[in-house]
């Protein structure tokens, strides 16, 4: 697998977490890959072969090869059927909502085409731009000149939710809403609303997912020995709560996700910053 990250233009840097590019050869018998929750909602053009996305254990649909993938919040499977090629953008939490006049919450747990969000004729244009570019950096100029267009005609996002993403990612998801609003009933309800329109899933299955990602990085990295102090470092309760959380997210426990081959292309995503 070749996957490589590319910094965004510093205009989209507080709403593009990064650009991203996968290529893998085609194998006569690739196997399914089970992608966990990140927080991130992801702009993937496939510029390969077609790509399965399993809605059950035998049932699958092919995915959309221009298409914006919403939050989950919990883990699904992929399957190629040949070569692997696609260009991407990563969003941070509270960023796709800048560019789209859909409620975030209409593009959970699934693929939506963008031509549904952008309109048929602007999404096959920016589809035809990306396709027809041989190199990563020249379809990085190509989105990058698609979004901030989009930018300018969006009026900036609710500071409420911004300021509580900012404070979940930089306290890894750890601290309680209810400390983050100083107890504010009022704010709250406003905030769970704000971040259903804008986000796409509850502030707390956020914090949750972004909690996850820390405990995900110091298992994949290997900088910890035990499962106790990754919790103690992710700031888990225990233990137990963390394996509760991972299991609920990943849908396996720490010890068997480093050896499970399904797990691989999520180790490559959410092991490297």
């Amino acid at each position: 697998m070749n996957y490589q990250t590319y910094i965004p233009h510093f205009d989209l840097q507080s709403l593009v977490k990064c650009f991203w590019t996968l290529e893998v050869p085609a194998e006569s018998n690739s196997e399914k890959q089970r992608i966990v929750p990140d927080g991130c909602i992801e702009m993937a053009f496939i510029l390969g072969d077609n790509i399965k996305r399993f809605t059950s254990e035998t049932d699958f649909i092919i995915q959309p090869r221009a298409m914006v993938l919403g939050q989950t919040i919990e883990p699904f499977y992929i399957q190629p059927v040949g070569y692997v090629n696609t260009f991407a953008i990563r969003f941070y939490p509270y960023g796709f909502a800048n560019f789209v006049n859909t409620p975030i919450k209409n593009l959970a747990n699934k693929e939506t085409p963008i031509a549904e969000l952008f309109g048929q004729s602007t999404a096959n244009e920016l589809e035809q731009a990306i396709i027809h570019e041989t190199g990563t950096q020249e379809r990085i100029k190509v989105i990058e000149k698609f979004l901030l267009n989009k930018l300018r005609d969006k009026a900036t996002i609710d500071n409420i939710v911004k300021s509580t993403i900012d404070t979940l990612l930089s306290t890894n998801g750890s601290m309680p809403i209810h400390t983050i609003l100083k107890e504010n009933l009022s704010k709250r309800r406003q905030l769970e609303r704000n971040f259903l329109k804008h986000i796409g899933i509850s502030p707390k299955q956020l914090g949750k997912v972004i909690r996850l990602q820390t405990a995900l990085k110091l298992l994949l990295n290997q900088k910890t020995e035990t499962f106790t102090q990754i919790a103690y470092e992710s700031e888990y309760y225990d233990q137990n709560h963390f394996i509760k959380d991972f299991k609920e997210f990943t849908g396996t426990t720490p010890k068997y996700f480093l050896a499970d081959d399904t797990l691989a292309l999520s180790s490559l995503f959410y092991g490297k910053d």
